[in-house]
């Protein structure tokens, strides 16, 4: 297979996922209103990160630069998929800015508005959460520019 046609399917299987938390999340709503599917789905998906999180708990408490090349390493397309910009790794911290999401792009393609795209990054980037905290750092997400919702911007820092 070429590594055109595993990139195509790669995009694909993000896109699948993309639309998969979105009906998964809607019948969820419809079965127990807005705020209880946001609690029950991230709580899934915070054990997700956990899971993820065992690769780099070594990197912790204050290893900026191994928990950067891990992290960073492992993100799909030699980490075109997400486009991350380090904008701070040192002895204080690790900052990245995303300026590409799949899931996003592919809830916009769907034709959902910026509210329903804000509800469903803010369900899917719990991953991240469950992730950084449960490999040992503190963690915070926010959007960039400041109250936008147009780029993903992580702090990693020694847990306190």
């Amino acid at each position: 297979m070429s590594e055109a046609k595993l990139r195509e399917e790669l995009y694909a299987a993000n896109e699948n996922r993309a639309i998969i938390y979105k009906l998964i999340f809607d019948a969820m709503v419809n079965e127990f209103g807005l705020e209880k599917a946001k609690e029950v789905m991230k709580k899934g998906i915070y054990a997700r990160g956990a899971q993820i999180a065992e690769g780099l708990k070594p990197f912790a408490p204050n290893d900026f630069k191994g928990l950067c090349d891990a992290f960073i390493g492992g993100i799909p397309d030699d980490s075109k998929m997400f486009a991350p910009t380090v904008t701070r790794c040192d002895e204080g911290g690790l900052d990245i800015e995303f300026a590409n999401c799949p899931l996003k792009n592919a809830w916009k393609d769907m034709g959902l508005s910026d509210e329903e795209c804000a509800t469903l990054c803010e369900v899917a980037g719990i991953i991240d959460y469950g992730t950084f905290e449960s490999a040992g750092f503190d963690f915070q997400m926010t959007a960039l520019p400041e109250g936008s919702k147009e780029k993903c911007y992580l702090k990693i820092r020694e847990k306190k």
